[in-house]
C-alpha cells in the first residue's frame, strides 16, 4: 500500500512505523485511531464539561500516547499539553487549549478518512480487541489456578494484540513474571493493561 499521502496528511510515516513495528501494523494503527475517535472526542468533552479532570487526564493522556504511536507528533504535543495542565490542575490552561487540540483532533480524522473508512484492518498475526479480552479473561484464570503452560501460551498468544509500546513492555514483565512462578505479580500487570484493548 503507497502511504505517500499519509506524509501529506502531516504524519511522520518513520515515526510510526518505528513504533508500530511495521507498515502493516502502522495502518492497522491508523485504523483504530481513526475508528476510536467519535468515541474518544465524547469522553473529552463529556469530562471537562463534568469538570472530571482526573479522568479526562488519563483520557487525553491515551490520545497523546495513540497521536504519538501513528507519528501525529504535534497532535501529541497538544494533548500531553492538556495532560501536563489537568495533572497540575491549570484549569484555565486547559480552557484554552482543549479546543485547539480537537480541532486539529478533527482535521486530522478528515484527512484519514480513507483508511477509517476501511473494513477492519489487521496486520498479519495480530488478533482482534475482542479476542485479546477473551484472552485476558483465560490467563487471569490459569494465573489464578496456577496453571504455568496455559499461563504461558495466553501471554504469548495475547502479545499478538497490538498494545501501544509502554503496554507491550508491560506485557512483557508479566510474561517474565509467569516465567519466574510470580503469578500474582504477572495478573497485577495483566488488570493494568487491559483497559487499552479498544
Amino acid at each position: 500500500m503507497d502511504i505517500t499521502w499519509l506524509k501529506e496528511a502531516g504524519l511522520d510515516t518513520e515515526t510510526g512505523i518505528s513504533y508500530t513495528g511495521g507498515q502493516d501494523r502502522y495502518i492497522s494503527a491508523l485504523h483504530r485511531f481513526c475508528r476510536n475517535y467519535e468515541k474518544n472526542r465524547t469522553k473529552v468533552c463529556g469530562y471537562l464539561e463534568a469538570g472530571d479532570y482526573e479522568n479526562y487526564m488519563i483520557t487525553v493522556h491515551a490520545l497523546k500516547s495513540n497521536a504519538r504511536m501513528i507519528g501525529a507528533l504535534d497532535l501529541s504535543t497538544l494533548f500531553e499539553t492538556l495532560e501536563t495542565a489537568a495533572r497540575n490542575n491549570e484549569t484555565g490552561l486547559i480552557e484554552q487549549r482543549n479546543a485547539d487540540a480537537l480541532k486539529e483532533y478533527d482535521e486530522l480524522i478528515q484527512k484519514l478518512a480513507p483508511i477509517g473508512t476501511m473494513e477492519d484492518v489487521r496486520a498479519a498475526g495480530e488478533i482482534s480487541a475482542e479476542a485479546a479480552r477473551e484472552t485476558v479473561d483465560k490467563l487471569l484464570e490459569a494465573l489464578d489456578d496456577f496453571d504455568d503452560e496455559e499461563a504461558k501460551k495466553l501471554a504469548k498468544v495475547l502479545s499478538c494484540y497490538p498494545f501501544r509500546p509502554t503496554q507491550a513492555e508491560k506485557l512483557k514483565e508479566a510474561a517474565a513474571f509467569i516465567e519466574d512462578f510470580m503469578y500474582e505479580e504477572a495478573a497485577g500487570i495483566i488488570r493494568q493493561i487491559a483497559p487499552a484493548i479498544e
